[in-house]
């Protein structure tokens, strides 16, 4: 199955923070991927902005070494690479001064789609949104592209937003998520609402418990100082994990654009219980002696060089949703730092049918569905059947397996979830981006949870690396009877 490419109208794409990590590692490429699948027209325009001083040569050379690190060999075609490189410029630009404003204004054109992508720190929002209306280079049909943090609590939250707010309109934000961009996730949406199988089924009355997982197998590494002043609630629990929950709890929106979409998951930020003290559990990952065959491996302490910190490099908790959908039905949230395997899944654990026909001693195991975002993305169901072979009803759990890699040909084109965004944002559709309204939700949610823990003052439980994190994260689910996933690749 060869996907459908759809062309995006004329653009010109200002990147703030042109030399940055995130664009030499995501952005370029990403758009050069794009590029290569024939989605960017030929009058489409990249203009890098940042402050570092240097002409365009030097600049398309920065971007062909990130290609060649970024982009698979197999896409890696000298010719387009270089059909890519002559639609990049590059301006010198100081966000909170003078410098090249006005080289940047000249480059700007009329009658194409103008977005402005802020993959700068937060505290340069502000400047950039001012100095695009100073100098007359955003209009009313502009865009601006804004990444995570968007904020550390609900006032600074608040804040950003009547900044932004101040010279943009709400149509023209798109604080951008990455996961929403992930084929799964937007797959998650595919299977509920455009099937009669699973949506009946959506509810407390057959559905047991929701776990959401997402593990990385590396510590914080060059971002300790971001890191340690927010840790796993403020980096993947209030953003990233809140969008994965609001997807699976939605109700079903009138229609699928923007405004409707974003109003159901809204519904959820502000249906969900708050956490009690015994229903969170706070983990920071130890170090590690050298051992046969391998290295020594630094405490989070000394990663973030902080030896008293209390920060959590991983986080486990147990959230409720108040109304008729999901009364009853615990969701389970867990994420950290070097825990045994790499994984993002949501999965969705049904209740045991209310009799069985069959012998006690086979063990019947609950129907799963299991949704992976990373790595292999794809879905599986479990189901009961009875086992192969003479011998009697034996019954045995089999998974129907959907893996995107095995479904697709090989010359499918699936785009990275930050291509997909871009384009998005060029289209004109904020679907997968979310709404000023449903930031200040979930801080307002999250900011209680924060503050109980820090007026404890406790320190998170220790964890060795390459484990599935604290022992007290496991007594979260044994107490109700319940198990957590393991963490497997």
């Amino acid at each position: 199955m060869v996907s459908r490419v759809i062309p995006v109208d004329p653009f010109d794409l200002v990147i703030f923070g042109g030399t940055g990590d995130l664009a030499r590692r995501k952005i370029l490429p990403g758009l050069y991927r794009r590029f290569l699948a024939g989605q960017m027209p030929e009058d489409a325009r990249i203009i890098a902005a940042a402050r570092s001083e240097m002409d365009e040569d030097a600049y398309r050379a920065f971007v062909a070494e990130a290609i060649a690190e970024f982009v698979e060999p197999g896409h890696r075609d000298k010719a387009q690479i270089q059909a890519f490189l002559a639609r990049l410029s590059y301006v010198a630009t100081d966000a909170k001064g003078s410098d090249g404003w006005d080289s940047l204004k000249a480059l700007m054109r009329d009658g194409v789609v103008r977005a402005f992508y802020f993959s700068v720190a937060p505290s340069l929002f502000g400047a950039l949104a001012e100095k695009l209306h100073e100098y007359g280079i955003a209009d009313g049909d502009s865009r601006i592209v804004v990444e995570k943090p968007f904020g550390r609590d609900l006032a600074s939250a608040r804040a950003l937003n009547a900044t932004l707010a101040a010279h943009f309109n709400e149509t023209q934000i798109y604080r951008i998520d990455h996961y929403l961009g992930k084929e799964t996730v937007q797959n998650l949406m595919a299977v509920r609402f455009a099937n009669s199988l699973f949506e009946p089924l959506w509810n407390a009355q057959h559905v047991d418990h929701v776990q959401i997982t997402v593990a990385e197998t590396v510590g914080v590494g060059g971002r300790g100082e971001y890191y340690d002043r927010a840790g796993a609630m403020r980096d993947m629990v209030q953003n990233h994990m809140m969008q994965l929950l609001c997807l699976i709890a939605m109700e079903p929106p009138y229609k699928f654009e923007p405004d409707a979409v974003r109003d159901e998951k809204l519904k959820v930020i502000r249906a969900l219980t708050g956490v009690g003290h015994d229903e969170i559990v706070r983990g920071q990952y130890r170090g590690m002696p050298a051992r046969e065959g391998r290295k020594a491996e630094p405490s989070y302490t000394e990663d973030v060089g902080n030896a008293h910190s209390r920060t959590e490099s991983y986080i486990a908790l147990k959230v409720g949703i108040s109304n008729w959908r999901w009364q009853g039905v615990p969701f389970y949230l867990r994420t950290g730092k070097k825990l045994r395997n790499r994984i993002s899944e949501i999965a969705i654990t049904f209740k045991e049918p209310p009799h069985s026909i069959f012998d006690e001693d086979d063990a019947w195991r609950e129907n799963v569905l299991a949704i992976r975002l990373q790595p292999d993305e794809g879905m599986t169901l479990t189901v009961m059947i009875k086992e192969p072979g003479p011998g009697g009803m034996r019954l045995t759990e089999m998974p129907l397996d959907m893996s995107f890699a095995d479904w697709l040909s090989e010359d499918a084109d699936i785009p990275d979830a930050y291509e997909r965004l871009i384009m998005d944002v060029i289209r004109g559709n904020q679907t997968l981006f979310m709404r000023g309204d449903e930031v200040e939700a979930a801080w307002a949610w999250a900011d209680p949870i924060i503050a109980a823990w820090e007026d404890r003052g406790e320190r998170p439980h220790g964890y060795d690396p390459g484990s599935s994190g604290p022992e007290d994260a496991l007594m979260l689910m044994h107490r109700d009877g319940r198990r957590w996933r393991e963490i497997r690749g």
